[in-house]
């Protein structure tokens, strides 16, 4: 219904979907997003037609839920290793009813060592469970049978590490920066009228104004560049990269970006040119807003959006300045080729000709590539002499450092970021035992007071103990006394305690500890436990026989005021 009422019109003709099984049932096809779509023909399983066919259903009902392309693959991966397992039984297993809870457990003994195990079946599981001949029965209660969470084996980067990182990224992207900058100062140039005609510049200049509409070159007869001598050479930087980053450089600047904002690989592919407008706080510093797409969110959760001013080096404002700098050209290139086109990260690819074969990333422009694939970033580490996976490591180093969730809710901030980091859990250790040692020490020190062998002039008697000095009192009444309890005595500083109170205070500890038989263990927790705690200590340090003895002495008096105490009927 729409907003007044009247039911929604509804789209043209042909707007159902096709459906994702083919008539054969055996081939799925998937549409993502971005417009591809993926085809997984399950006639390549090793396993039975009908088996074949069960798990070609259950995968499209199941894709239903999936963002991209890498989802499906997972999928697809783990159904050809349990298809192969399968196969591999001594049973011949003629469809999915066919599954025996023993065969399963053997499934689970097989993959429950590794991570990528546990992987397999957290992706196999969920299919299976969708099919209602395994809804019940032995081989139903193993397929929801719990698994255990995969132990992490992600961690962040020490401090020199990330430094390592960061300044090779700062040290090309810089580069690429300077070397566009200086071309693009050389194009407006001629632009402007400001060149000889004929000169050197002005004919480099005209080959960076082709370069620049076209994304090439000219180039003779043959295809080749022409006028390397003008160019300076027919390495990368003297060509085609004298207004484009190559894919290596936009990598550096996607390193760069995740070491800011924490943002991890994917937004790259997706990441649209930020908006500038002036800031109302900073005189003429553009602020950036920045929209940030998180599909693992969910549907309705998928945008979010940062504001970030350009104040200077150094700034997060100041990254994104150079970022649409280094990118202009490309921005400009991808947007007169596809009109519509809004993607900051936009690179000129060496090999222009060659298409790739992943349907989950955005397809190429002419010969312009957007956004970062993995090969990028695996290749970016390997030319640099680094190790691991920079994105994944610098966005978990990110987040720890900031110290609270970037798109991602707190639970998965708590749990996969922070409390499984071997870094966060070495830099912990000092406060978790500083953080014992304080706990030891008050449980050692549960009795706050002293023990004194009599009175001393000037202390205050109370019901419990005498009082040294009630105006420092750790619990004060606002008007220069003591607020507390006369329970809290025994845990106060200012406390005394000599032999007169003995006999008074044991018998107190007798009958708080037979009100422990009597009274709900929550009530008595929450209103005894401490003061019994204070007396336990007190009759450690005073000794037991002579404790025991001395509650043996108590009078009339000292029953009574015990008796307020329990009934809770005196305060200060």
């Amino acid at each position: 219904m729409s907003g007044r009422g009247r039911k929604a019109a509804q789209p043209l003709g042909g707007h159902h979907s096709a459906p994702a099984v083919e008539p054969d049932g055996l081939v799925v096809t998937i549409a993502h997003a971005e417009g591809t779509h993926s085809r997984f023909d399950f006639a390549e399983l090793p396993v039975s037609v009908p088996m074949q066919r069960s798990l070609a259903r259950l995968f499209a009902a199941r894709s239903a839920r999936w963002n991209s392309h890498d989802t499906a693959f997972s999928y697809w991966t783990a159904l050809m290793a349990f298809a192969r397992f399968v196969a591999d039984q001594p049973e011949a297993v003629e469809d999915l009813d066919g599954l025996t809870a023993a065969m399963l457990k053997r499934w689970r003994l097989k993959n429950i060592a590794t991570n990528g195990g546990i992987a397999l079946m957290r992706h196999v599981r969920p299919l299976l469970k969708l099919d209602e001949r395994l809804a019940t029965g032995p081989a139903a209660e193993e397929v929801v049978r719990r698994l255990p969470t995969a132990r992490s084996t992600r961690r962040s980067y020490a401090a020199d590490e990330q430094q390592q990182v960061r300044l090779a990224a700062q040290r090309q992207f810089r580069g690429a920066l300077l070397r566009v900058r200086d071309n693009a100062a050389l194009l407006a140039a001629r632009q402007a009228g400001d060149l000889v005609e004929g000169s050197k510049d002005w004919r480099l200049a005209a080959a960076l104004d082709q370069l620049a509409r076209t994304g090439y070159l000219p180039t003779g007869s043959t295809g080749v560049v022409r006028n390397k001598k003008l160019l300076g050479g027919s390495n990368w930087e003297n060509n085609f990269g004298r207004l484009y980053l190559d894919r290596f450089e936009l990598t550096a600047l996607a390193v760069l970006l995740t070491h800011r904002f924490g943002w991890n690989l994917a937004v790259y592919d997706r990441l649209p040119v930020p908006v500038a407008a002036p800031s109302a706080g900073a005189g003429t510093a553009p602020t950036y807003r920045i929209q940030v797409e998180k599909r693992r969110k969910g549907g309705g959760r998928w945008f979010s959006t940062e504001n970030v001013t350009d104040v200077g080096p150094g700034s997060a404002g100041r990254l994104i300045s150079e970022a649409l700098e280094a990118t202009a050209f490309a921005r400009q290139l991808a947007a007169a080729l596809v009109p519509g086109t809004d993607r900051l990260m936009v690179a000129r690819s060496h090999y222009p000709s060659r298409v790739h074969s992943d349907p989950g990333r955005p397809a190429r422009i002419g010969p312009l590539v957007v956004g970062i694939a993995d090969g990028d970033a695996q290749g970016w580490t390997k030319a640099h002499g680094l190790s691991g996976a920079p994105f994944q490591r610098s966005r978990r180093t990110t987040v720890i450092r900031e110290g609270r969730p970037l798109q991602h809710a707190p639970g998965t901030h708590e749990s996969i970021y922070v409390l499984p980091d071997e870094h966060v859990q070495h830099a912990s250790r000092d406060v978790f035992a500083d953080g014992a040692h304080e706990a030891l020490a008050q449980a050692r020190a549960v009795f706050g007071g002293r023990l004194a062998d009599q009175p001393e002039p000037g202390h205050t008697a109370t019901a419990t103990a005498d009082c040294k000095d009630e105006a420092s009192s750790p619990w004060p009444d606002g008007v220069g006394g003591c607020g507390a309890d006369f329970l809290l005595c025994l845990g106060c500083q200012n406390a005394h305690v000599h032999p007169g109170h003995h006999a008074r205070l044991s018998l107190l500890h007798r009958e708080l500890r037979s009100l422990r038989s009597v009274l709900p263990a929550n009530a008595w927790q929450e209103r005894w436990s401490e003061s019994c705690s204070r007396l336990d200590d007190l009759r450690d340090k005073v000794g037991a026989a002579v404790w025991d003895v001395a509650g043996t002495r108590a009078d009339a008096d000292d029953r009574t005021l015990v008796h307020l105490l329990l009934k809770g009927t005196i305060r200060p």
